[in-house]
């Protein structure tokens, strides 16, 4: 049980987490061992994800004053929420384990100013990472300047190869 002073503290902890993070997911993680939570845990850590399970009452408190405020009506039951700068790479590890562990349920959340719903944020899932999208762009960027090269250097040989023809005759 916290005491006021904890409570104050936890909201404006929350509050501050809920203002500056780009973006939020709200679970249900009812049904998932220690181990288990653990292991997602470590998983967002890695990725510089905070996950943090929640105090439903008091976050509803720290919300009002939030962009995230819409979120309110999801916090309810055993609810955990991870915080990312990241939002394609919060939803692709929650969406993957969340098949992996059928006892993790993703509720919604925000990225940006945008709500999302459980459709959504599996949708974000599935979309490129940063470096991923740099990939594709520079295979892009490469592809036509090769083509350029090809085709500008084609009619030389052609020419060369006409030129040698009509010397041979």
């Amino acid at each position: 049980m916290m005491n006021k002073e904890q409570k104050k503290q936890y909201i404006n902890e929350m509050t501050s987490q809920f203002d500056k993070t780009e973006a939020v997911i709200v679970t249900h993680y009812q049904g998932l061992t220690v181990n288990q939570l653990d292991d997602l845990r470590k998983q967002m850590r890695e990725h510089g994800i905070k996950f943090k399970i929640t105090n439903n009452r008091i976050t509803k408190l720290a919300l009002e004053k939030t962009k995230c405020k819409d979120l309110s009506d999801l916090f309810a039951g055993p609810t955990a929420v991870a915080f990312s700068e990241d939002a394609i790479a919060s939803a692709k590890i929650l969406t993957k384990f969340s098949k992996e562990n059928e006892n993790l349920k993703i509720l919604g959340g925000i990225m940006g100013k945008d709500i999302l719903d459980v459709a959504a944020v599996k949708n974000v899932a599935t979309l490129p990472s940063l470096e991923e999208a740099r990939a594709k762009i520079v295979g892009i960027l490469r592809s036509p300047a090769q083509k350029i090269a090809s085709i500008l250097l084609a009619p030389a040989s052609k020419i060369a190869i006409l030129a040698l023809e009509k010397s041979k005759k």
